[in-house]
């Protein structure tokens, strides 16, 4: 099987963009990164990409009338790169019912909370004020609501007394580094469905007692 053609749209500092990377490197995800687009033009996961002859491509709102027109523009782009999968690490822009029909079922999502609690921004700050005694991460996939997508995986991280949102976010972060590249390769294996709202995923586990090869423990 060919690996899946990705492209990943990004607003920051691409740390998420850079687990892509590793592991596709590393052999443990067979994907191929073929465009990064941002909406930043000084964003670093631009330099990350750069780094790795990945091409990159900049689209900057004030230069579109609509968020539509934005939207047709990064469409384009990803059509004329041939992506088959649209990774959202850390692209601050909420996708117009265009670009979703688009790439319906296409579109994927990492987000530092449990979803469904906590959507949208300031998660951590939300965390803490509620009080509760584990947070984590969360890949979906994209629909037009705000962080509503059907659950692909998520990892679980307890919430410690002394935290506050950079140790919880950092603790956090740790963990999306991880779920993120399993969930796109459980993906390109073609080992998920739906059901609804609820995402299967089909096939045994690896042959290693416990413990499959990116570390999970098997329950």
């Amino acid at each position: 099987m060919a690996p899946i053609k990705i492209g990943v749209l990004v607003s920051g500092r691409g740390s998420n963009l850079q687990a892509i990377i590793d592991a596709i490197e590393a052999r443990r995800l067979e994907a191929e990164i073929r465009v990064v687009v941002s909406d930043q033009a000084q964003a670093y996961a631009l330099e990350r990409a750069r780094k790795h002859q990945i091409p990159t491509a900049v689209f900057l709102a004030k230069d579109y009338a609509c968020r539509e027109d934005f939207d047709r523009a990064v469409v384009r782009c990803l059509r004329e790169h041939q992506v088959e999968l649209v990774c959202l690490a850390g692209f601050m822009r909420i996708l117009s019912p265009y670009f979703i029909a688009q790439f319906r079922d296409r579109i994927i999502n990492i987000h530092p909370a449990l979803l469904p609690a906590f959507p949208g921004l300031h998660v951590q700050k939300k965390a803490l004020e509620h009080g509760v005694k584990f947070s984590g991460c969360t890949v979906h996939f994209v629909d037009e609501g705000m962080d509503t997508g059907p659950i692909i995986i998520q990892a679980v991280v307890p919430v410690l007394d002394d935290d506050d949102e950079e140790k919880l976010a950092a603790r956090i972060l740790r963990f999306e580094h991880q779920i993120y590249p399993r969930a796109i390769q459980l993906i390109a294996k073609g080992r998920l469905r739906r059901e609804g709202r609820r995402v299967i995923c089909e096939g045994s586990r690896e042959e290693v007692p416990g413990r499959d090869e990116w570390g999970y423990v098997n329950p």
